[in-house]
């Protein structure tokens, strides 16, 4: 077996399809749409935490009660899977995206979005007001796959 630190230089010499290809071993999903930096650093804590284990359940379980005690339980992926009646996600769902080195932070509000201060009417507003260019706002974010699904 190849050693982890090995593995982890490894990783940063990887094209990106590569890195891909590995996420899905590791990870058994589809890779994340975020940066090539993203998947070097989150397959790195991956081997690392197959390897050496993760958080000890009695930490998980505390991490989650402060979550709860500072409001912010249900934040990230598992809140965003949730959704209101009419398809969009519930009121106060949090989007983070990097993008060219820097975090972009969406809020779901009533009625729409909001980023940097600013309401805005849908995700791909959002998205071009980041890039400069037209995108699928839920596509950018990682709310939907390049094949359609969910």
């Amino acid at each position: 077996m190849t050693s982890i630190l090995k593995q982890l230089a490894e990783l940063e010499s990887l094209p990106t399809s590569k890195l891909k290809v590995r996420w899905g071993e590791l990870f058994d999903t589809e890779p994340p749409s975020g940066s090539r930096a993203y998947l070097v650093k989150r397959l790195c804590h991956r081997l690392q935490e197959l390897a050496y284990g993760g958080l000890p359940d009695a930490t998980r379980a505390r991490l989650r009660k402060h979550l709860e005690d500072v409001g912010l339980a249900g934040e990230g992926t598992e809140r965003a899977q949730r959704r209101a009646k009419n398809g969009q996600p519930v009121a106060g769902t949090r989007f983070t995206r990097e993008w060219h080195g820097e975090r972009h932070e969406v809020t779901v509000v009533d009625g729409g979005f909001e980023y940097a201060g600013r309401p805005y009417r849908s995700l791909s507003a959002i998205a071009k007001a980041i890039t400069g260019s037209h995108w699928n706002g839920p596509l950018f974010f990682g709310l939907r796959s390049r094949k359609g699904g969910k």
